[in-house]
């Protein structure tokens, strides 16, 4: 799995296709493990809601796009350091994962993906017999 953007929350252009909507965009935060059975990637999506997650695998890329909503529309803030904006990210998927198995759960802003190894390119114990 590669990634070709910068880390960070950091404002600026999204790497890959250029966008046909206008707006703040983020780059979340994003840690990724590795497992016998699988990688595990977890993004920091601060203010998303799981149901404004668009999590998609095509054509060997898992694209992570999630939107975070005003938390406060209508009033009058005194002091604003939070933006709203889109969050997005684009990730190479290595013919190790396998893709229809992979799930993705969101908690308190952050966002967890789950992306299992084909069982074939799992390591496995060989067993050495006594002879």
């Amino acid at each position: 799995m590669s990634d070709a953007n910068v880390p960070g929350k950091d404002r600026g252009e999204a790497k890959g296709p250029e966008r046909t909507r206008g707006g703040v965009t983020f780059q979340p935060r994003v840690d990724i493990y590795e497992s016998d059975k699988e990688l595990t990637l977890v993004a920091d999506v601060p203010g998303v809601r799981p149901e404004d997650i668009d999590l998609r695998y095509e054509n060997g890329e898992l694209l992570l796009h999630a939107r975070a909503q005003a938390r406060h529309a209508g009033r009058t803030a005194l002091l604003s350091e939070y933006e709203v904006g889109d969050f997005h990210r684009l990730f190479r998927i290595d013919e190790s994962i396998d893709s229809t198995r992979i799930e993705g759960e969101c908690k308190n802003g952050v966002l967890t993906v789950h992306l299992p190894k084909v069982e074939a390119k799992r390591p496995r114990q060989i067993n050495v017999k006594v002879v």
